[in-house]
This record gives structure tokens, sequence and C-alpha cells, in this order.
């Protein structure tokens, strides 16, 4: 029988992502986008934590030199939870005014890859981009409607992205040695499916777990795009997966109840929650961001 999944902490954000382990602090870090809050869980306490922000972040990692390189809705930017010192990198497509980031992950090397979506009409016309450790941005893919699912192989040569709209996930060719992505093929359609790709990770045995929004379950894909598990989700909308715990064996799932009606969310209470449960696999520790 497969493992339970279990709540951790009924933190109800309306729109949880962006799951983080920092294995160095022993610290889950996560962000309700719409509330501008950014949350943090210590599994050995079982504190739990929540700071205000000054603008909502999509995504974000921690720093080889400390605090964090947050990809905020309007641009890249340092910022030190401790003190909320912020410090602007460069804007996320200032030409567009419906756009702003959305889901992203270090490589393997320490770069921030992040991408956006047109959060008013829903045209794909937004893009994933690299941020570099010296703080360059290249565009690596265009025309997307909204990024989501960014994660790599354990060798760092496979990059998977989710476009939800599209109801469809692919895998890239990536080079770990400057960043570029290469030939790209469709890794896993989503039409038959009940839900659609949101937040993926890759766990150490380089299968991809994926939450399915609006599906109420998690999916585990083998590396050739066969579905190998999938896990029940106690509410409609799971968003982001990632490991943690001190032996990377626990997977935690964030939730929303963003665009739920008040009915809906009356029914599923526990929408917003974090959850969490034991897959039977270890994952993989997210690198730095190297700048």
């Amino acid at each position: 029988m497969l493992p339970e999944v279990e709540i951790v902490t009924d933190c109800r954000n309306t729109l949880g992502e962006g799951l983080v382990w920092d294995a160095d602090a022993q610290r889950l870090y996560w962000t309700d986008i719409e509330e501008k809050t950014l949350w943090t869980l210590e599994p050995a306490s079982g504190a739990v934590h929540s700071i205000d922000l000054p603008e909502r972040i999509g995504c974000f990692a921690p720093r080889k030199t400390g605090g964090l390189v947050v990809a905020f809705a309007s641009g890249f930017a340092f910022f030190d939870p401790e003190t909320g010192t912020r410090e602007d990198i460069a804007p996320f497509e200032p030409e567009f005014k419906n756009t702003r980031l959305n889901d992203g992950r270090t490589d393997r090397q320490g770069r921030l890859i992040a991408g956006g979506f047109d959060e008013v009409e829903g045209k794909p016309i937004s893009s994933v981009v690299r941020l570099d450790p010296d703080l360059r941005i290249t565009t690596l893919i265009r025309n997307v409607g909204c990024a989501n699912g960014t994660c790599f192989s354990p060798d760092g040569r496979v990059m998977y992205f989710a476009d939800t709209p599209a109801k469809e996930m692919w895998a890239f060719d990536y080079r770990p040695e400057d960043g570029r992505i290469g030939a790209r093929r469709s890794f896993a359609r989503f039409d038959d499916q009940p839900g659609m790709p949101d937040g993926s990770c890759v766990d150490a045995e380089g299968f991809i777990w994926n939450a399915q929004w609006s599906g109420r379950r998690l999916v585990r894909y083998a590396p050739d795009g066969r579905i190998d598990r999938v896990v029940p989700v106690p509410v409609l909308n799971p968003t982001c997966v990632t490991f943690g715990g001190p032996n990377l064996d626990t997977l935690y799932i964030t939730t929303a109840r963003y665009l739920m009606s008040a009915d809906q969310i009356a029914a599923e209470p526990l929408s917003g929650a974090l959850f969490a449960f034991k897959p039977g696999v270890r994952g993989l520790v997210d690198a730095k961001f190297a700048g």
C-alpha cells in the first residue's frame, strides 16, 4: 500500500508555491504568492514562521553567500529574510504589462532558471530565462503560457519543464558547462489526466515528481515519461513538491485555495495546507545560487 499524505501545518495559503529545502540550515522554505509571505519550517523543532514580503515571489533559492536570490513578480533581486534588505538585479519582461515571474529552480551548477506567465489574459507571450552567477540573463524558451515544473536530472544534463495551459511537460537536453538548452522532446501529455502540470522535482533515482493542479494527486514519472506511481492528495490543488528532512526522504507538498469558491473551501478546509509523506525514495539537494 502507498503511504498516506499527511498534513504538516495548516498554513491556509492562498497560493502556496516555491518549495526549497536548505540542507545547511535544515529548513524548508516556501511562499504564498498571492499573500506576499515567505514561510519556513524547521522539522527538528516543528517551528513554523512566516514573514511579509515587499512583493509577490514566484520562486527563489538560497545563495552560497547567504540570503536568497528571488524571482519577485516584477524581476530578480537578492533578498535577506532576516533584515528585509532587497537588492534589485534586473526586471522581468518590462515590455509586457501583464506578465510576472513564476516557477523556477537552480540547475546543478547553481544557475537560476525561472519563467513567467501572463496572469491577466493567459496569452503564451512569456518566457523562461537563465540567471547566471555573474547576473547575466539569457532567454532560453519563448512563447510560454505559464512556466512550471522546472527541474533537472541527477547528472544535470536534462531539464524538465511544463507549460501548464498547454497541458504538457517537455524534456530538454541541457549543457551543464554553460547552461544552454538543446533539443526538446515531449515528456508527458495531460490530455487524459485529471489535472494540469504544476511544480516538479527529481529524486535520487532520476524519476520526476509532479504536482497536478486541479488533479488531487502527485505523479511520479520514469525518465522515459512512463507513469510509475500516482499518489492521491486530499485537496484539489497540489502546487509544488520537494524533498527535505535530514535524510532527504520526506516529500513536501504545497497546496492552494486560489480561485476556489467559498463553498469549495468550506468542503475542503485543508486547501492551502502544507503536506508531506515518505515515498520510499530519497531526493537530491538543489544547488545554492552561485552568485
